[in-house]
């Protein structure tokens, strides 16, 4: 990737000064758990040892390891592997004995308001009832379990009953398609599904386990019967559902029959523990694979260091579902192996109006919070006039996930729900990875707002040229690791030549994170966002992220997606599509096209001006609050729009499909 010039002074600008930063408080830095920048120096001196030292402390292991790091085999990583432990009681008994069992666990919060109090003690108890009602069905160590549930406590509970076990688990976010569950049903084998009949999402009750009926109905990819024996069913919804004679079962029925008295066994620490399926737009999904030992680590080590965590003070909350890595890594993992205390919140932020997230951090004292920028956006859109209602003072840290935020967005969130105060960890890390990268140390960093900063401790992280040559500070280029770390990826499941190819073929020994970024002036690094979000416009590489960050650096617009767009002319041009501001009036619809155009212009240069600007109500996300750019781009080259199964709502996309088609018959 090519240094632009224009890229790098549009992202200089986005910054507004270099000198824009804001250190943590005296009163911040004297009581976090990293106060002392001796930490990067000790670990970058012997990353091995670093990594040893927090799997040795942080972690209890049944057999202690004596190797750190296996890497004859590259990229085949093994960490820790003469080493055994097992996840489940890292995560709950450990607590228990330690004197913690009356310590909460979970506050969860239905989206209808009903709410359960669950505590270390009462979670573990649950956990062992549900190992052994698992073991009576056949679950044994290295078998996989597909888990397709809503945001409710069974779901952490499954997951935690199944690796207790030794087995792996397959979770598959609940507003995936049957066809999507069949698939990865099929590819890890799982001869049980755990699903509900339900859960509430927008007012009303989504059903999950007739669509699990309808993947066990469809034929398989390879012609092959079905793996499936058994599935169970958590009783939430209150919905219809059919249940098949000797295959289902309801879980609250059959787990009557077993106590809490379970042993945990310890198992080797390069044993799988989860399979977690990466969406692409073509091509079969790619089962990305973690392991016990290395991945439980970092987690741990990076839940406790990036967010301050005090877990017999704070209250944590993720909004996150745990369909995806940031719930797996940041809601059950990292979270329960400290210790914590959290909130798990089953619906969505609109409902039943925009005050929900408001007032459930004020109800629980919310202390940590944790969420997407697209969320963030979307709350910037209806107003600060809504957070200014609720007591939002319990928040100490804020933490920013899934995507490069925009400097506007990160100034909201800092001045309005952090009052101003609370210092923000913007955090880059992948399916892959496992566990965070690149994210500031709350006691240590300057914070710049749109900028994920500084590698981990025992993180070796670069911005190189296609060639594999590390850029200089003030150049962009592609974002690589140059080590093994310990929650990495340990191939894609059955299908090793295809891990080999998708991260490692490009440097060999380098993983290559598909992700742009660029060295500012003082080293710290700045996410561009997905190479393919990077644009090549008359030969200048412009990224979609500055673009979308200067439009809704204008006051008129809540929200920007910007796709790049074939072009006969410039090979590709600049495509946005914005939502403006309710409370607006001081430019129309029909006026917004060439204000925002002038706007990106003299904010970024003529070459990143957009060809079309398209206001349009809603953008096409996904139920977790991504934003499907591919279907952007589908309307913008006036091509049939893809699959939006995977979308919250998928008449957006009919609309904006609808919308460009005017436009463009108009001129």
């Amino acid at each position: 990737m090519s240094d632009d010039h224009g890229t790098i002074e549009s992202l200089s600008a986005l910054a507004h000064d270099a000198g824009e930063s804001y250190p943590p408080s005296p009163e911040f830095r004297a009581q976090a758990n990293q106060n002392s920048s001796e930490i990067y120096l000790r670990a970058a001196a012997d990353p091995e040892a670093y990594w040893a030292e927090q799997a040795q402390n942080r972690l209890t292991w049944k057999k202690p390891f004596t190797e750190v790091l296996d890497w004859t085999n590259p990229p085949f990583a093994k960490w820790f592997a003469d080493g055994e432990l097992n996840v489940a009681e890292n995560c709950l008994d450990r607590h228990v004995a330690n004197g913690h069992g009356d310590r909460v666990a979970i506050h969860f919060e239905g989206e209808p308001g009903d709410t359960r109090t669950i505590t270390y003690a009462e979670l573990t108890h649950e956990v062992k009832r549900a190992a052994n009602m698992l073991a009576s069905l056949g679950v044994t160590a290295g078998d996989r379990v597909a888990i397709y549930m809503p945001m409710i406590p069974e779901t952490v509970i499954a997951m935690l009953a199944v690796v207790r076990l030794g087995a792996a688990h397959s979770v598959v976010f609940g507003g995936f398609s049957a066809e999507s569950l069949r698939a990865r049903i099929d590819d890890v084998e799982a001869e049980l599904v755990i699903t509900a009949d339900g859960g509430y999402r927008k007012g009303r009750v989504s059903p999950l386990k007739p669509v699990v009926d309808q993947a066990l109905e469809l034929d398989d990819a390879d012609g092959k019967p079905g793996t499936v024996k058994h599935v169970l069913v958590v009783n939430r919804g209150g919905n219809e559902v059919n249940m098949v004679d000797g295959r289902d079962l309801w879980w609250h029925e059959e787990i009557t029959a077993y106590d809490g008295e379970h042993t945990a066994q310890g198992f080797p620490a390069e044993n799988p523990l989860f399979i977690l399926y990466t969406s692409g737009t073509t091509g079969k999904p790619k089962g990305i694979l973690h392991t016990t030992g290395g991945y439980l680590t970092q987690v741990t080590t990076t839940f406790s260091d990036v967010f301050d965590i005090k877990p017999e003070s704070d209250v944590f909350w993720c909004t996150a579902d745990v369909g995806w890595v940031t719930g797996h890594s940041y809601i059950v993992y990292g979270p329960l192996s400290n210790g914590a205390t959290q909130v798990m919140y089953e619906g969505t932020p609109d409902t039943p109006d925009w005050g929900r997230w408001w007032q459930l951090i004020e109800k629980y004292k919310v202390s940590i919070f944790y969420t997407a920028p697209t969320a963030i956006r979307s709350c910037m859109k209806v107003g600060r006039q809504v957070p200014e209602q609720y007591d939002l003072s319990s928040l100490r840290l804020l933490g920013s996930v899934g995507e490069p935020i925009n400097p506007e967005a990160w100034r909201w969130y800092r001045d309005v729900i952090g009052a101003a105060k609370a210092p923000i960890v913007d955090t880059w890390w992948q399916t892959e990875t496992g566990a965070m990268m690149v994210a500031p140390l709350p006691g240590l960093t300057s914070l710049k707002p749109g900028s994920s900063q500084i590698a981990q401790p025992g993180i070796s992280i670069a911005v190189v040229d296609d060639d594999g040559n590390p850029v200089e500070n003030g150049q962009g280029g592609l974002l690589v690791v140059e080590r093994p770390w310990p929650s990495m990826v340990r191939n894609v499941w059955g299908d090793p030549q295809r891990f080999i190819d998708t991260y490692w073929d490009k440097f060999g020994d380098k993983y290559f994170a598909g992700d742009g970024a660029r060295l500012d002036e003082d080293g710290d690094i700045w996410f561009l966002g997905r190479v393919d979000d990077v644009m090549n416009v008359s030969g200048h590489r412009l990224s979609t992220t500055e673009i979308e960050s200067a439009l809704v650096g204008h006051h008129a617009v809540a929200e920007a997606a910007v796709v790049g767009a074939d072009d006969e002319t410039t090979g590709q041009a600049v495509v946005a599509f914005v939502i403006l501001k309710s409370q607006q009036h001081l430019i129309t619809e029909a006026e917004a096209e060439q204000e925002l155009r002038s706007h990106v212009a003299s904010h970024i240069g003529a070459i990143a001006r957009p060809r079309n600007v398209y206001v349009v109500n809603e953008l096409p996300k996904t139920r977790s609050g991504k934003i499907m750019r591919r279907l952007l781009k589908d309307a913008a080259e006036g091509r049939k729009i893809g699959d939006t199964t995977t979308l919250a709502d998928t008449m957006v996309m009919q609309l904006i499909s609808d919308r460009v088609v005017a436009e463009r018959e108009a001129k």
